[in-house]
């Protein structure tokens, strides 16, 4: 079964643009260990909500996981053991018609239990089936 989930990332640093545009990217630099846990359940064929964690802080799309968890490669470039950190490959599937803030999914009745709202420093997180269609119904799709 296709498990959902949910990536942060800062705009300036990596914005979903620059994902649409490259097409591909690893997904690294993933340094808390539930975080990291979260990459690791990821499979092939998973998606993911990209959540814009700068500025307009909100989801603006949506990504696919093309390549299941291997050693994050700047990890090992900073010297860290090979299993400490790791990464995945994702890929864009598109954006979202509307994007969905934060303020609208911490007044939803479903969203405001998401783990993006409880664990608002977590990077990487599941979404639950019911979050993935009201997050979708918010973004008029």
């Amino acid at each position: 079964m296709t498990s959902r989930w949910l990536v942060k990332t800062e705009p300036e640093t990596y914005s979903f643009e620059t994902l649409l545009k490259e097409k591909r990217t690893c997904w690294d630099l993933v340094r808390n260990y539930a975080a990291r846990n979260n990459l690791k359940a990821m499979k092939v064929g998973d998606q993911a909500f990209v959540y814009h964690s700068v500025g307009p802080k909100s989801i603006v799309g949506i990504c696919e996981i093309i390549k299941e968890h291997y050693p994050d490669p700047k990890a090992v470039d900073e010297g860290e053991p090979p299993d400490r950190w790791v990464a995945v490959d994702v890929k864009p599937v598109r954006k979202i018609k509307a994007p969905v803030t934060l303020a609208q999914l911490k007044a939803h009745k479903t969203l405001s239990k998401m783990m993006l709202v409880k664990q608002s420093r977590l990077s990487v997180c599941p979404v639950t089936e019911a979050e993935w269609s009201a997050v979708l119904v918010l973004a008029g799709e």
